[in-house]
């Protein structure tokens, strides 16, 4: 597995990591949860991202990853549901990461992400400034950012965080026309999610998820033909070699899926025509398309 530097932080990650949203979903039985996290590892899999908000994610973690946390680049996200404490604080912040330090057993959490909130958020400076303490204190390594549009470049710009994350795929482009690039003239990491853009040729007829038939949507309006190639290479190659992303995150549950995602990565990047021809395309039929949180 390919490694790369996550921005200028010190540390390095597998170019796909694992995004560990589904398997924080009760009814998936522990066991399945245990052999996915042992593919990923076995593979060269070093960058596992969860969130609070990823129902037991954190805990199955903390409990497998038991006598192997020096293998693993930790990332999680945090600013809400913290008993008795309002969203978005900075008591919730300090709260935040010690909850997560327990969830996940370790001392140190390698990347911690404000998930997803506004810009006046941002702006206020009391949550920023609660991260910031916790980097100070060395309990999170990189303080990082994750949304979209207007907050996504403000965290960029602001000097407060060393990553971001953000969607990047084909139907997901916005960021790579401004706050990926500048996040690396930076020195940010940067780390894509919705990598395969919700996988919308999977559906005939338009979804019932928003955020799914948005992605819909915009794969009909693009007109994609993808060659020779399966649309899952198409769209991973591209988030993975897009310039200034550092790694893709493949949320799955399914061991095989993100074994073909690293397969599909491992014959480099897109014929540079071919890239071409999907910026152009986006430019030309999504150039107000924003990103998808």
């Amino acid at each position: 597995m390919q490694t790369r530097a996550f921005g200028d932080s010190g540390l390095q990650v597998s170019i796909v990591g694992l995004g560990a949203g589904s398997i924080g979903e009760a009814t998936t039985p522990d066991a399945e949860v245990e052999q996915l996290l042992n593919t990923a590892l076995d593979a060269g899999v070093t960058l596992v991202d969860t969130a609070r908000s990823y129902g037991l994610s954190e805990e199955r973690l903390g409990s497998l990853l038991q006598g192997r946390r020096q293998r693993v680049v930790l990332s999680t996200k945090i600013g809400y549901d913290m008993a008795g404490i309002p969203d978005w604080t900075g008591p919730c912040i300090e709260a935040g990461v010690d909850a997560a330090l327990r969830r996940l057993r370790t001392d140190w959490l390698d990347i911690v992400h404000l998930h997803s909130c506004g810009l006046d958020v941002l702006q206020r400076g009391d949550v920023v400034a609660a991260l910031g303490r916790a980097v100070e204190a060395g309990k999170v390594r990189v303080a990082a950012y994750s949304g979209e549009g207007e907050a996504l470049r403000w965290a960029v710009t602001s000097g407060a965080f060393g990553a971001v994350q953000c969607s990047v795929s084909v139907v997901d482009q916005a960021s790579l026309f401004g706050a990926v690039a500048l996040a690396k003239e930076r020195g940010l990491g940067v780390l894509a999610k919705r990598a395969l853009g919700n996988a919308p040729w999977r559906f005939t007829e338009r979804p019932a998820a928003p955020d799914v038939a948005e992605a819909w949507e915009r794969f009909r309006a693009l007109e994609l033909d993808p060659g020779p190639l399966s649309h899952s290479a198409l769209f991973t190659r591209f988030a993975a070699f897009a310039p200034g992303v550092d790694a893709v995150l493949v949320g799955t549950r399914q061991p095989a899926h993100l074994l073909a995602a690293i397969a599909e990565v491992a014959h480099g990047p897109l014929p540079e025509d071919v890239v071409l021809g999907l910026r152009a395309g986006f430019e030309r039929v999504g150039a107000n398309w924003g990103g998808r949180i």
